[in-house]
């Protein structure tokens, strides 16, 4: 069981954070490049779509940490301090994406659509904030492989 859980888990980290790293990363340019080219559709298009990524990977990616947990309770690892500390980071992450990410993109994407510009300064808080976001997953990728204290053979 604990390999299928374990597969699963990092499947859904792959499929479903991935895509919303590399959505998210890519919003803001692209936001700043539709803005520039006036209410071109496509660009505004783009900006749409990238935005639809990240809800909708953001909602499949509530899988990952439900089956790290299913995963490490069947690994007896639970009080592990490197999940521990897994756990409150991707709590952290999940913090900064729905709180900050989500929110102003779609603050961008009704700016595109109503006006066809943005702020620059809305274009490169959101950059930080996305540069947090995969921060602190990149954290959690190297401590789900590291696994500092672990006793399970890694």
């Amino acid at each position: 069981m604990t390999e299928i859980l374990l597969s699963l888990h990092v499947l859904a980290a792959i499929v479903a954070v991935g895509p919303v790293t590399v959505a998210a990363s890519m919003f803001p340019p692209a936001a700043r490049r539709a803005a520039g080219g006036g209410s071109d559709a496509g660009a505004v298009g783009t900006v749409r779509l990238l935005h639809r990524i990240c809800r909708v990977y953001a909602g499949v990616g509530v899988a990952v940490p439900v089956l790290g947990l299913a995963t490490g309770s069947v690994m007896g690892v639970l009080g592990s301090g490197w999940l521990v500390t897994s756990i409150a980071l991707t709590a952290a992450a999940a913090g900064v994406l729905a709180a900050f990410v989500l929110p102003r993109q779609e603050e961008l994407v009704e700016q595109l659509a109503d006006r066809g510009s943005v702020e620059h300064g809305s274009t490169v808080r959101l950059a930080l904030f996305t540069g947090l976001f995969n921060l602190l997953w990149a954290t959690v990728t190297v401590l789900m492989i590291v696994r500092p204290g672990s006793t399970t053979g890694a």
